[in-house]
């Protein structure tokens, strides 16, 4: 009865393994990054050195997460139906992204008391770390330009590293104010200001992973319409207990069942070819699991469960 199908696709493998590797070293060299801003941070007595490397943290957090797209997208078929390890990662994400509001709910906090407390930073230091901030991204802002046409995920990280861009050149302007004016309150307000764009950054981390993880339909895709595209294909009568999932941020899964007329399986394939063939163009989903039945469901009120005496009856008919 069952008769399952996985149609993939090899359009992903244009810019496969360049970019994850080039992901994995922006990773590598962000996280070590954020370990120095923190450092110097401290030592400089700077707030918004602190706050930039909760933000440069975010951004990893988002390079992570499109690295596990792109090392999804290159595995071969076979390993794409278990998500233990794409769910890891996606998890990791999300516990860090809330680890980080909290974080910056706390940076914002003292920023405030810092306010009405002016301390004394050291300038030099907070120039010169912040100046390696807009180096390091803007080396892989670049890196990442050409792949971030084609992936959503890349052109998610992409920003990020934007976002970061910006915050770093926001303290090497007010580490220079702060020399010739020697106005030390604009740390805390570039603190202020940072955390708050991180909260508005690991929001977004926070909604994207939960997406996946309580397996929400994928954006953009609407129920109703797909099941009424595969009713409309040749031979279909029904289609009920559709279910459709992320497996991850760009991998889509579906399985239902769809009531045909009785037939041989050498006919009923024609049916489930075209069916693939309307998931995987209209909708891009090229995981599917379609379960081919006769005998309507409407026996049973609760999902799907087969009267046993309904295949005494199918005997019956062909004496």
């Amino acid at each position: 009865m069952h008769s399952h199908d996985h149609g993939h696709h090899h359009g992903h493998h244009h810019h496969g393994q360049g970019t994850g590797k080039f992901l994995v070293w922006s990773l590598v060299g962000t996280s070590a990054f954020v370990c120095v801003e923190l450092f110097f941070g401290l030592r400089a007595n700077s707030l918004a050195l602190v706050s930039d490397a909760g933000h440069n943290a975010t951004d990893a957090l988002a390079l992570l997460l499109a690295w596990f797209g792109v090392y999804l997208q290159n595995k071969p078929p076979d390993a794409s139906k278990t998500f233990g390890y794409h769910r890891a990662g996606v998890l990791a994400a999300f516990v860090n992204a809330l680890t980080l509001v909290v974080l910056s709910a706390w940076m914002i906090y003292e920023g405030w008391t810092r306010l009405f407390h002016p301390a004394a930073v050291d300038d030099k230091v907070m120039m010169f770390v912040a100046g390696g901030g807009i180096a390091l991204n803007g080396a892989i802002m670049l890196g990442l330009f050409q792949s971030s046409k084609d992936d959503i995920n890349i052109r998610g990280a992409f920003l990020h590293m934007l976002g970061d861009l910006v915050g770093s050149a926001a303290i090497v302007i007010g580490a220079i104010v702060i020399r010739f004016t020697g106005w030390t309150q604009l740390d805390p307000v570039l603190s202020i200001a940072i955390s708050a764009l991180i909260i508005w950054t690991a929001w977004d981390i926070i909604r994207e992973s939960l997406d996946i993880l309580l397996e929400a339909l994928p954006r953009g895709l609407n129920l109703e319409e797909v099941q009424t595209r595969m009713r409309k294909v040749e031979g279909v009568l029904d289609v009920h207990d559709l279910h459709i999932w992320s497996l991850g941020s760009s991998a889509r899964a579906m399985s239902c069942h769809v009531l045909i007329d009785d037939m041989p399986p050498s006919q009923s394939d024609g049916i489930l070819h075209k069916l693939n063939h309307v998931l995987g163009d209209d909708f891009k989903i090229h995981h599917t699991t379609v379960q081919f039945e006769h005998v309507s469901c409407a026996i049973s009120g609760t999902g799907c469960v087969i009267p046993v005496d309904a295949g005494h009856h199918h005997h019956h008919h062909h004496h």
